[in-house]
């Protein structure tokens, strides 16, 4: 039942996507003021969508490594919001870890140590994603195979 209910949604970003709809990217928390500041010089849309930036929970430990359990509870929360269309990360141990979450759902996980370099990369490709199934569009964008 949670397996259809997660393909429900993710179905949701697929064929029925219009313009002017609102896409989300999912950010770290260390990333997030970046992430931010770049939508705000590039502005609110990209192509036919609008663009939010949904900021998480922080995982880092305090003396240094990761919390798998908020790094998961992270990507499961981007994988049950049908708008969101890619995440963006630090590169780190986490990732191995959320990649197979996110890639479940078809969600592009970018990494980047400049949240303002890997919110650029993301919004030029919701840009040219096109009207329709962008987050397969960004996906394919972001991860050529």
């Amino acid at each position: 039942m949670v397996v259809a209910a997660l393909g429900l949604g993710v179905a949701g970003c697929g064929g029925g996507d219009s313009e002017g709809a609102t896409v989300s990217v999912y950010v770290a928390a260390p990333l997030c003021r970046g992430a931010k500041a770049e939508l705000r010089s590039h502005g609110a849309t990209a192509g036919h969508f609008k663009v939010a930036v949904r900021c998480l929970a922080a995982s880092e430990r305090d003396g240094g490594g990761v919390n798998l359990a908020t790094d998961g509870a992270n990507s499961r929360r981007a994988t049950e919001d049908s708008s969101a269309v890619a995440t963006l990360e630090a590169p780190g141990p986490g990732n191995k870890f959320t990649r197979p979450i996110l890639e479940s759902a078809g969600i592009p996980l970018v990494t980047s140590l400049d949240g303002r370099r890997g919110m650029k990369l993301i919004l030029a490709a919701v840009e040219g994603a096109g009207s329709s199934n962008v987050r397969d569009a960004v996906r394919e964008t972001l991860e050529p195979s």
